[in-house]
């Protein structure tokens, strides 16, 4: 019982907590799995790790969504996984959750893309080889095209105000600064990969140019692949409908519960599923077992 209603508030949860629980969940797989059967954590993620090389990104092209989803320590998790919930939230109130993806995964190919061709074209990195990992390339396309497409939102920082595009910049510089003194130069390419990608994502889009949209119809395509038919993400709801004229044992007036679920599935129409609060979910999943 208890599974099912973990399945259930996930099924329910925003696009922002999947990714977090998702996120979370396989830093804990790699980790445990790696210390209980004694396996280098990089041996045993290597084929979801961004390799260096255009040899081994021939075989393993996934790697360019993967390598986003992995994280070996806890704190570059903790610090990713933060930044993605706190400026989430600011994106989600003004796009739906199927951007908000398709700005997240774009971001983080985008910081892929940066991330090897930086090392295959860049004298500084011609002696050395690594590998990519970490949302944060994800991450900074988030920020930055909420930064980019609504700059003049205000966020309180503990004692003082600032407009989001001053947060945007501040890291963006700050990539900038550490770059030719930092350990880890390649990460710090992939960061700015994504950012010129939310970017330019933003400015295209107020400009009524959706340049993430065959990513949208890509991703929709995947999901009707696998999705069967019939499955519905609630179970079924009758909607009421008139009386036949000339009836006299017609009902006059719906039922609270069902002008409830009439409103809710006319949001649903308009909006779609993810729009609904989770209250209007729970009470749409408690009328379909009614049924």
């Amino acid at each position: 019982m208890e599974g099912k209603s973990l399945t259930y508030q996930f099924k329910t949860a925003g696009i922002v907590i999947k990714l977090i629980v998702i996120n979370l969940a396989v830093f804990l797989l790699v980790n445990l799995t790696a210390f209980l059967l004694e396996i280098p954590r990089e041996q045993l993620a290597q084929w979801f790790v961004l390799p260096d090389t255009f040899g081994e990104l021939i075989v393993q092209p996934w790697s360019f969504i993967t390598y986003s989803f992995l994280h070996f320590g806890f704190w570059h998790l903790f610090w990713n996984m933060l930044w993605l919930y706190w400026f989430g939230g600011f994106v989600l109130n003004l796009f739906n959750s199927k951007r908000f993806l398709t700005i997240y995964l774009l971001g983080a190919i985008s910081g892929g893309l940066y991330y090897v061709l930086a090392y295959n074209f860049f004298p500084v990195f011609s002696t050395t080889t690594g590998y990519l990992i970490g949302a944060s390339a994800a991450v900074r396309a988030i920020v930055i095209f909420i930064a980019a497409y609504n700059p003049n939102t205000e966020v309180r920082l503990i004692f003082f105000t600032v407009k989001i595009w001053h947060i945007g910049a501040f890291v963006v510089l700050l990539d900038l600064i550490q770059l030719p003194t930092s350990g880890n130069a390649g990460g710090l390419i992939a960061h700015l990969g994504g950012a010129v990608f939310g970017y330019v994502y933003a400015i295209q889009l107020a400009k009524g140019n959706d340049i993430g949209k065959w990513f949208e119809n890509v991703m929709e395509w995947f999901e009707n692949l696998f999705t069967p038919r019939t499955k519905k993400p609630f179970k079924k709801v009758h909607r009421t409908t008139p009386a036949a004229s000339g009836r006299s044992n017609a009902k006059p007036e719906k039922t609270n519960n069902q002008k409830k679920v009439d409103t809710i599935l006319d949001k649903i129409g308009k909006s779609g599923y993810d729009s609904l609060t989770k209250a209007e979910k729970d009470f749409l999943f408690k009328a379909g077992k009614e049924d």
